[in-house]
């Protein structure tokens, strides 16, 4: 099978630094060009990962008849204009996470991949980590008996106003930026949409985005927790609580791609090879896009993940629990 042809939009530090390197070692993904509103700033990440071709405009790389799909990691509140933008001009679309400011933006992209007929997904790499099918399992066969209760931690110590993520009009703050991993598990494990949520939020005196987020997501059957923090010491954890045991995931959402990951079920500690997820999940995206298999995290799963933010957005502003429309 041919590799499909990628173009980046956008010389974002994660495409440079995690995303494009990983892409360069897949098996169905070539990386063929990167535009920046900068030139220069193209050029340079081209020629740093020897990238073919650099554009000065997001235009120009649309353009391309060469670029088959595109990447989008440009900052939140751009995701959905030009992933539609992208679709418009014949490319499909991997966007990086979250892939909208609130569910009914992203309804507009789902609307926009409908009328032309191709591939959207949003970029989660954990969907694509095998430790996490190996969890599923364990889940889907009984292994802990009914799974209960979903535990997430997710923290970085970060707080610099030229972050994008310091930017409450660029869709900054740890709900979107690191909140959407420890949710979007707890939706795959239980294998449904959470009913209702609530939240606690604590905002940068300065920059007012969301610096501490806690929730709690009440499903039909259990309930899912989670903490995450950017102004905070370094850590991640994630855990599974069922009728009859449990399972934690050492280095649940960014797992090195050169350390085996460990996920210890009771006491019995499995081990699993290391891999790049950002290569797994650009390939898996190349197999959808040539029809040979599923998009990892689809639209569908998206709109659902944004419906459950906007939820704890609202029920930090009411402080009572409100319901998860999706």
């Amino acid at each position: 099978m041919n590799p499909v042809r990628w173009g980046v939009l956008g010389a974002a530090n994660i495409a440079i630094a995690k995303v494009i390197p990983s892409m360069q070692k897949g098996r169905f993904s070539t990386v063929v060009a990167i535009a920046s509103r900068s030139l220069e700033k193209a050029q340079r990440a081209a020629s740093h990962l020897a990238i073919p071709r650099a554009y000065g405009s997001y235009e120009e790389l649309l353009a391309d008849p060469d670029v088959d799909a595109i990447y989008n990691p440009l900052p939140n509140h751009l995701h959905v204009p030009w992933s539609i933008r992208a679709l418009e001009a014949g490319k499909h679309v991997l966007c990086e996470k979250p892939i909208a400011m609130t569910a009914d933006e992203a309804r507009t992209l789902r609307d926009a991949a409908a009328r032309t007929g191709l591939c959207v997904g949003e970029a989660f790499m954990v969907r694509s980590h095998p430790q996490w099918h190996a969890v599923k399992r364990m889940v889907d066969e009984g292994r802990i008996g009914e799974l209960q209760h979903v535990h997430g931690h997710f923290s970085y110590g970060r707080r610099t106003v030229a972050d994008v993520r310091s930017r409450v009009d660029w869709g900054g703050g740890v709900l979107l930026d690191i909140g959407c991993y420890p949710i979007t598990i707890s939706r795959w494990m239980f294998g449904r949409e959470p009913v209702s949520a609530v939240a606690a939020i604590e905002r940068d005196p300065e920059y007012g985005v969301d610096r501490l987020t806690s929730g709690i997501l009440r499903y039909d059957s259990g309930h899912a927790t989670f903490t995450v923090g950017g102004q905070m010491t370094p850590y991640q954890r994630a855990q599974l609580f069922g009728e009859r045991g449990r399972i934690d995931v050492e280095i649940p959402f960014t797992p090195s791609a050169a350390t085996r990951a460990r996920v210890t079920i009771n006491d019995e500690a499995l081990e699993l090879d290391a891999v790049d997820q950002y290569t797994l999940q650009g390939d898996e995206f190349s197999l959808a896009i040539r029809g040979a298999g599923p998009v990892p995290s689809t639209i569908d799963s998206a709109i659902a993940n944004m419906a459950v933010i906007d939820a704890l957005f609202r029920s930090a502003e009411t402080g009572h629990w409100e319901s998860v429309i999706s």
